[in-house]
């Protein structure tokens, strides 16, 4: 792996990880079922396997 693509796959991980928490702050934030939903099916387009449930 040249250090090219590995420097572009650290960039899209802490680009990632950026997304997800701004998807959490917004899912805390939520009041209704229908936005809680959206955000949960965004993030999962990010990430397949995300959960607002879990601590990390």
């Amino acid at each position: 792996m040249g250090s090219v693509e590995r420097t572009r796959e650290i960039r899209r991980r802490r680009a990632r990880k950026v997304k997800l928490l701004k998807f959490r702050k917004l899912f805390a934030k939520c009041t209704n079922e229908g936005e809680k939903v959206q955000l949960l099916a965004k993030a999962r387009k990010i990430s397949p396997l995300f959960s607002f449930e879990e601590v990390g």
